[in-house]
């Protein structure tokens, strides 16, 4: 049965964000081998990532040779630093997954679509910095060990988070 994942700032082939998030590896290569590693230990090849943004901050080359080591398929949202994704390419996703209307977005928001209706709101760009509000989430690698959260996970995480603040109740 094809599940659905969701990861963010995974920033392959950034030296600095290393250090800018106090990331526990020696090297890119290192970096990058244990998220691989962690995405294809969960991820099957029928299997969906949504990548939220921050993918690679490098060429196009580089990022698909990323991914032809990933499982699965996957969908981009462009963050801040994916040059390598054309100026046209969806900067916010909108799905409904397992009867949940879900918002993909690199950035936080306060209200979203269909926040009054409860949606859920998954962003990243916040490295884990960025406390959650009602039914949102930084869905980051930073915020889970680096690895991709499944959607079944996050929306098991929502049933215990307050309403969204603007819920519409009838």
């Amino acid at each position: 049965m094809k599940k659905y994942y969701v990861t963010s700032d995974e920033h392959y082939g950034h030296k600095n964000i290393i250090k800018y998030c106090n990331r526990s590896f020696d090297s890119i290569e290192e970096m990058n081998q244990t998220i691989i590693d962690n995405h294809n230990k969960i991820v099957t090849e029928e299997d969906t990532t949504i990548h939220v943004g921050d993918f690679t901050l490098k060429s196009k080359t580089y990022a698909i040779d990323i991914i032809h080591k990933l499982n699965g398929s996957h969908m981009f949202i462009k963050g801040s630093h994916d040059y390598w994704l054309d100026q046209k390419h969806m900067t916010r996703l909108e799905k409904k997954i397992y009867d949940n209307f879900i918002v993909f977005d690199h950035y936080a928001m306060r209200v979203w679509p269909r926040s009054h209706h409860n949606s859920i709101l998954l962003f990243g760009h916040s490295h884990g910095g960025l406390k959650s509000f009602g039914k949102s989430m930084d869905v980051g690698v930073d915020t889970n060990n680096f690895y991709p959260y499944s959607i079944e996970r996050v929306v098991s995480l929502m049933r215990n988070k307050p309403d969204n603040f603007n819920l519409v109740r009838r």
